[in-house]
């Protein structure tokens, strides 16, 4: 069996002669926590309600838990469970009747499957209050709520942590490792919090003007590339001679320091460079970048950089 729950191939929306996803090739794998990451406007949403059937493609493929979606798409949407923006609900009723209700439209659950789904999201207590006296973090509990009523094997979250307080995106944090962890299930989420996904995604792609630009573990992606902090003395001169080797990337900092990005081959090599012409190197020193540093580079010069699958 193959482990991926999700499979795009080359996968293209255009509105007219605007390209929203341009051949698009993402692998979503059993097991994963996979964050789908990019800036607004980026074909995030539109890639995903092309997943879910929602949207048809210009052109491409999606392979969903294995079915074709041009083919075969409700053999695969009985399986899954998504939010696809804010979960709407009714506000005067309580969230155990909203659930009733969905699962009514949806070919129905057992009332021990809306109570278990209550409890594994944390609302037991507060089941049968109406959803209006719900705070902002419980009705996205009670849309996570909705989203297993069907016993998923794949939930797909769009945003689950916005508008939260930290309290609430704790919450959210800790109930999403246990959909993974405790009911096997595989996560793709959508988020703009960068910190959020480094501390629980382990595979994330990002994607920008609909083409993907990276794919693959965030341990990977901090890895591919160094920042080091340089202290010398000299300081414009070594800014100057480092500044018109292509492999490196220079910026100031202050008087005495400069920032260089870099591959690890070319540490010792700068380090050698430096010695050679004279300078007295008083620091280099590696610092490790963010989830939300590498996004960032990334993002804001996408012709510099390469998809990797």
């Amino acid at each position: 069996m193959s482990d991926a729950v999700l499979e795009t191939e080359l996968l293209t929306k255009k509105y007219s002669r605007r390209v929203v996803v341009n051949q698009l090739s993402l692998k979503v794998e059993r097991g994963d926590i996979f964050g789908f990451l990019g800036r607004n406007g980026a074909g995030k949403s539109t890639t995903i309600r092309m997943a879910l059937g929602l949207v048809r493609p210009t052109s491409g493929r999606v392979r969903l838990l294995g079915h074709d979606m041009s083919k075969h798409p409700l053999r695969a949407l009985a399986r899954i469970g998504a939010i696809i923006e804010a979960p709407a609900f009714y506000d005067h009723f309580s969230g155990w009747r909203n659930l009733r209700m969905f699962a009514a439209m949806s070919g129905g659950a057992k009332t021990e499957r809306i109570e278990a789904v209550l409890d594994i999201v944390g609302l037991r207590d507060r089941a049968h209050d109406p959803v209006r006296v719900y705070s902002h973090g419980m009705r996205q509990r009670l849309g996570i709520a909705q989203a297993l009523l069907p016993a998923p094997e794949f939930v797909i979250l769009d945003e689950p942590t916005d508008g939260l307080d930290p309290q609430g995106i704790h919450e959210m944090r800790l109930l999403i490792r246990r959909l993974r962890d405790e009911l096997g299930l595989t996560i793709m989420l959508s988020s703009h919090l960068l910190f959020e996904v480094e501390q629980i995604c382990n595979r994330i792609a990002i994607i920008d003007q609909g083409r993907l630009i990276y794919q693959g573990s965030i341990e990977e992606l901090i890895a591919k590339t160094t920042t080091i902090k340089l202290t010398v003395d000299r300081i414009e001169e070594a800014y100057q001679l480092l500044s018109h080797n292509p492999k490196l990337s220079v910026s100031r900092n202050g008087d005495q320091s400069l920032y260089v990005i870099m591959a690890d081959d070319q540490i010792p090599l700068v380090n050698a460079l430096l010695v050679e012409r004279g300078f007295r190197v008083m620091e280099l020193s590696p610092q490790r970048e963010t989830l939300e540093q590498v996004f960032l580079r990334l993002t804001q010069n996408p012709a510099t950089t390469e998809a990797k699958n």
